[in-house]
């Protein structure tokens, strides 16, 4: 076991617990993840106005494999179910802002880091949450043969990535 790491009054500081060390990787990973996701996607597709991006929304791996049709009804069905998607994207701006003050401050306070970071996690999830659900709808309102060509395509993707 590790011993306790010493302050510079010699005072043992408090080693945090093993369940936020994991919660905070695990925030970390999923920031990553997304942003790993938003950039792959401007490389790949020519960014900001390249007209095959899908504008604000994206669905993950699975946009390039959308018919074009597809992402247009999921596009639409997103801005209908988040009509404040803007407003979250300059909560989001805000975020970035605030994380990078909580940062610098001195002295340094982990709680207002981790604290802009579990608002960051929470929109995350709420958009991914919303995003997976407009994709099942989608898929929902497939025929088969749609689905079928979809899942082709997501398959060439994969192939075409692992090779």
């Amino acid at each position: 076991m590790d011993e306790p790491t010493k302050t510079e009054t010699g005072v043992a500081a408090p080693k945090a617990g093993r369940g936020m060390k994991i919660a905070l990787i695990l925030s970390l990973t999923l920031n990553l993840m997304i942003l790993g996701v938003m950039g792959g996607a401007m490389l790949a597709h020519g960014g900001r106005d390249d007209p095959r991006r899908v504008r604000d929304v994206g669905f993950g791996p699975y946009t390039e494999a959308l018919s074009p049709e597809d992402r247009k009804a999921l596009r639409e069905a997103f801005v209908k179910a988040a009509p404040d998607f803007r407003a979250g994207r300059e909560e989001a701006r805000a975020d970035v802002a605030a994380l990078a003050a909580a940062i610098r401050a001195e002295p340094y306070d982990r709680a207002a880091v981790e604290a802009v970071m579990a608002n960051q996690v929470a929109r995350i999830e709420e958009r991914l949450q919303l995003g997976r659900g407009l994709l099942l709808d989608r898929l929902d309102a497939m025929g088969p043969e749609a689905r079928a060509a979809l899942a082709g395509r997501i398959e060439t993707m994969r192939m075409m990535r692992h090779d």
